[in-house]
């Protein structure tokens, strides 16, 4: 191609040509044919050699230096180095290496960042340009504006007149709006070194209305996953504390390493500090939380003795305050994985008092429960064919043992002697490679001591081993226990599509058991019991298929299962296996208690049916109905009614000749609505428990979640029984574009009272989030008593949130 031609390939047709010279931005070092230039070069991600450009123009030509594309019908549009451009005019000047782009013009970059301008100037390196009515959008929903903007380095963009937004510019039609949240400057300067956006002369606008300015201002480059700087602030009110501001502040050391600075002043009481430290190593994490005060304590308390408690009253001497919340888990390379939790606090109340945010976490193991702190310290083995652990923990209880209705500082806590140090707790399984006798072997092994230093009655100890007087001064029942299990299984199915699943499982259990209650002539005692069982799942899955496309799938299910008779000894303690819930999934196990202390057997029958209709694409219902027989009562599963100790009732629904009937089913009628129950339902057709939730979205974003929870396993009311029932309402709906009202409560039906409400006003669009609302808490777990409040949540777009997360360590 010769210089001094005048403009070239003048016809309808897209002039496509392909560079060879290196090339930055809009830059074009050399123009020739497209045939010409392809060399047998690996091409990068954009299909493109190195060095080389593709540029698609109505009208190309050369004037010694300076290279020219124009476009009459559409842009100029050129393509390197992952970049896109498009433009009405680029030029480009060889012996200056300045690339100019005029009109409409277009970049995209690798990340897909768009920037938009009328002007655009840039030396062949990126290092420095000029830009005219720059309008920038990030990936990550961000705009940025500018009158004019000069990129002085590598490294330094200097922005005139600028609008900074992470809210979107345009309605859902395209047309422009006004953003709900931006910053307005004078001059921005964007440092990648630094990795932060500083702003002179910034006004802080809501919704386009100014209503904050300050002379300097700085945040983290939008391309930053993490930065030091201040977090959102959490703000609220609370009867105890006054008004109530938390500060969080976050320090970045490195990609791997960060603290949280986070102190809350009060204007009632004395400020508290929350600290938070994250570590990532190459094979693991640690996160510690801490907090302290140095104050008295405060809440509800009858200084009258008249019966009716006074709000925020300061008692006790003034002392040190403080938790402790950490974990870590490690995971090298190889089958072996090991962690802790270290959780502990100064005071029963405090988490309540200063409101800590979600104390309580599952980080290790084993959980401790809602109110319950857990510090251990656990390894893992796991293989494809075994699995091993090893774990000790103690805990720390937080709940309240005995009500104070007038003066709830006087309540009584949970006797954290009564709990079990547990040292050490083995669990292992293997299987073998291969099939035995064409079916699945199995073998476990579990052992666990346990020692208590205060007594525990029942439920822990049986009926049968609880003394009738005084207790006062008994030592903790300290126990030791040895499993072990062999379980085989093998699946067999017909050729009318009966599946048949016979199983053997032997058990042996080894007890030592010290310090039992002397007045009844016990001593230290060693009890060993075995089981044998076998049996035989027997399933026929079902389907037809309907008109439209839907299936309708009905399984009837059967076992049966013949053990030796079981030997529950009232001489062991239960720790492991006071819960049981009966469902779909525990109904036809072997093994339906969770732990190991108490077991079944004899001669059992269990059948249900499941059945399942689907229909479209997400629709679907399903139902499962079942029950089991035995041969005969068990009577040691029988525990005292706390109102009555002389009487005894069965909190498990498996101790008669005919368990619970289990009613279990779900529906999901379209991708708006969904809901699922169950039920455990004895012989008279009364509901022992009950749990049951619908969720329900409608228009954009509104939403509400239903459940409700009823436990009538006591046959006795009382004060001290332990029936519940509860109602829960969570939702939001807005009312005129993004404001709108959410509403959650919890409604305890037992004692007909609203233990927990918040009502609130909410904006929510595309930017950010903020909720402003009265909050109530009655509930009786909560020591400081009822609770009145004003609560401000807020999430803003880009700038992040508030809380005390563990993601975005590397």
């Amino acid at each position: 191609m010769q210089a001094d031609r005048g403009p070239l390939f003048r016809h309808p047709l897209r002039t496509r040509l392909l560079t060879g010279s290196v090339l930055a931005a809009w830059a074009v070092s050399s123009l020739a044919l497209a045939q010409t230039q392809l060399r047998p070069t690996p091409p990068p991600a954009d299909g493109l050699p190195a060095d080389a450009v593709y540029l698609e123009a109505d009208q190309a030509s050369r004037q010694g230096n300076v290279i020219t594309a124009a476009g009459e019908q559409d842009r100029v549009y050129a393509r390197f180095q992952s970049h896109s451009l498009r433009g009405r005019a680029v030029t480009y000047d060889i012996g200056q290496g300045v690339g100019v782009a005029d009109g409409e013009v277009e970049l995209i970059d690798p990340d897909g960042n768009v920037v938009h301008a009328s002007h655009l100037e840039l030396d062949s390196d990126l290092k420095a340009g000029v830009a005219v009515d720059l309008a920038t959008r990030l990936t990550n929903g961000a705009s940025l504006m500018a009158a004019t903007a000069v990129r002085r380095s590598e490294n330094v963009s200097e922005l005139n007149y600028a609008l900074f937004t992470p809210c979107p510019v345009c309605d859902a039609e395209g047309n422009p709006r006004e953003p709900s949240l931006s910053i307005q400057a004078e001059k921005v300067v964007q440092d990648e070194a630094l990795r932060a956006v500083l702003y002179r002369n910034a006004v802080f606008k809501i919704g386009g209305v100014p209503v904050f300015w300050t002379p300097y201002f700085a945040h983290p480059d939008p391309t930053v996953d993490r930065a030091s700087g201040f977090l959102v602030p959490i703000v609220n009110y609370d009867q105890g504390r006054g008004v109530s501001i938390e500060t969080p502040y976050l320090r970045v050391v490195s990609p791997s390493e960060d603290w949280l600075i986070s102190p809350q002043f009060n204007t009632g009481v004395a400020p508290f500090l929350n600290l938070q430290w994250r570590r990532r190593f190459s094979n693991g994490t640690i996160v510690a939380r801490t907090g302290y005060t140095y104050a008295r304590n405060f809440g509800d308390f009858d200084l009258d003795g008249d019966g009716s408690a006074e709000s925020n009253v300061d008692f006790g001497d003034e002392t040190s305050r403080s938790y402790i919340l950490s974990w870590g888990k490690f995971d090298p390379a190889g089958p072996w994985r090991w962690g802790f939790t270290a959780e502990r606090t100064s005071d029963k109340t405090l988490f309540d008092r200063y409101d800590v945010i979600d104390p309580y976490q599952d980080n290790g193991l084993y959980y401790g429960d809602q109110r319950r702190l857990i510090s251990q310290l656990y390894a893992e083995r796991q293989t494809d064919r075994s699995y091993l652990s090893v774990a000790s923990f103690s805990f720390q209880s937080l709940r309240v043992a005995q009500f104070n209705d007038v003066t709830p500082a006087l309540n009584v806590f949970e006797n954290d002697g009564s709990l079990p140090l547990v040292a050490p707790l083995i669990e292992g399984r293997w299987e073998p490679e291969q099939p035995v006798l064409g079916g699945r072997l199995r073998l476990r092994g579990s052992a666990v001591s346990l020692y208590r230093d205060d007594y525990v009655g029942s439920p822990v100890l049986r009926p049968q081993v609880v003394p009738t007087g005084s207790t006062l001064g008994l030592p903790g029942v300290d126990s030791r226990r040895i499993t072990a299990q062999i379980d085989w299984r093998r699946s067999l199915t017909s050729a009318a599509g009966i599946r048949y699943e016979p199983f053997i499982d032997g058990r042996v259990d080894v007890y030592s058991v010290a310090d039992l209650p002397p007045v009844l002539g016990l001593a230290d005692e060693t009890i060993t019991r075995e089981r044998a069982t076998i049996g035989l799942d027997v399933s026929y899955p079902l389907i037809r298929r309907l008109g439209n496309g839907a299936d309708l799938i009905v399984e009837p299910l059967g076992q049966v299962s013949l053990s030796n008779t079981p030997d529950v000894d009232a001489r062991i303690p239960v720790e492991d296996s006071e819960t049981l819930e009966l469902d779909e999934s525990s109904l036809f196990r072997i093994d339906r208690f969770p732990g190991y202390d108490l077991l079944e057997g004899g001669f059992r029958f269990t059948a249900g049916v499941r059945s399942t209709l689907r229909w479209d694409t997400n629709r679907s219902a399903s139902l499962f109905v079942g029950r089991s027989m035995r041969d005969a009562d068990q009577t040691a599963f029988g525990i005292p009614i706390p109102d009555a100790p002389a009487k005894i009732y069965d909190p498990t629904g498996v101790g008669a000749q005919t368990s619970d009937w289990v009613v279990q089913g779900s529906f999901q009628p379209s991708d708006r609505i969904r809901g699922w129950g169950h039920a455990t339902v004895d012989g008279s057709g009364n509901i022992r428990r009950a749990e049951a939730a619908v969720d329900g979205r409608w228009g954009p974003r509104n939403l509400a979640t239903l459940s409700y929870i009823v436990d009538r396993s006591n046959p006795l009311t009382g004060p001290n029984n332990r029936n519940y029932e509860f109602v829960q309402l969570a939702g939001q709906q807005f009312v005129y574009g993004n404001w709108g009202v959410t509403v959650a409560g919890i409604a305890d039906l037992e004692r007909n009272l609203i233990t927990r409400s918040e009502v609130g006003l909410l904006f929510d669009d595309d930017c950010f989030r903020v909720e402003v609302g009265y909050r109530r808490d009655n509930t009786r777990v909560r020591p400081t008593g009822p609770s009145d409040g004003v609560y401000v949540r807020l999430n803003l777009a880009t700038f992040g949130g508030s809380g005390y997360g563990s993601n975005g360590l590397r």
